[in-house]
């Protein structure tokens, strides 16, 4: 199975790099790929939309990429994002790192560089305490135990098993995890916990995470243990 695929959104005024770039990154079937031209259109599309990581030109036409960052950081969005930048001096760089952000790509760049940047981030960022996972309409934030709905305000509180259990579903996207692996990961070795045990937890999950839990489209069971429709 294909893991789910990180959103990116590229925020660049230089028309031909931006739909050079959103081309090449498209080509890579774990990226989506969107792009603004604007400081303003960044700001719009982040509070509208969840990204999974920011590519952000520092010298935009209407804000600095650096009060952009450090708006979206005020937000309390924690995604990682990367600035391109023709200019890298030392000062420059503290600027950068002081509005929020995770790294600097000096212009012009190899895609290769750019590539393996990108995945250095996001792969830090789902092992961190401020990563938040798409599932289906929810964002799902492990720290806080939560499950927050599109559109809504409304939580959905989990407990620290259903959280854990969650947690491991997003990281390998949308392949099927056997029961013992999962009892494993989340669980641990424990003699005393069956796969009665797990059963039990997804069919809590299911109850408040579907909207007919009796046909399931978000948690799925699969022959030999259980995936992520994301």
């Amino acid at each position: 199975m294909m893991t789910a695929k990180k959103r990116v959104l590229l925020v660049d005024d230089d028309l031909a790099l931006r739909s050079a770039l959103a081309e090449q990154l498209s080509m890579h079937p774990e990226f989506e790929v969107e792009s603004v031209g604007a400081g303003n259109e960044a700001l719009d599309r982040t509070r509208q939309e969840r990204f999974d990581l920011l590519l952000l030109d520092v010298g935009l036409p209407d804000i600095d990429g650096r009060d952009v960052c450090r708006t979206i950081r005020q937000s309390g969005l924690s995604m990682p994002i990367i600035m391109l930048t023709a200019a890298a001096t030392e000062a420059d760089e503290l600027k950068g790192f002081d509005s929020g952000i995770n790294d600097y790509v000096t212009k012009p760049f190899r895609l290769a560089s750019l590539l393996a940047r990108m995945r250095t981030h996001l792969r830090q960022y789902e092992q961190s305490e401020d990563a938040v996972f798409r599932i289906g309409p929810y964002a799902f934030r492990p720290s806080g135990k939560v499950l927050t709905r599109d559109g809504s305000k409304t939580k959905v509180r989990l407990t620290e098993k259903e959280t854990a259990i969650l947690k491991y579903l997003c990281r390998i996207g949308n392949r099927l995890v056997t029961r013992e692996v999962l009892l494993s990961e989340v669980w641990g070795y424990n003699a005393g916990v069956t796969t009665h045990t797990l059963e039990t937890h997804i069919y809590r999950l299911r109850q408040k995470m579907e909207v007919d839990p009796a046909k399931a489209t978000l948690l799925l069971t699969e022959p030999g243990g259980y995936r992520l429709n994301v």
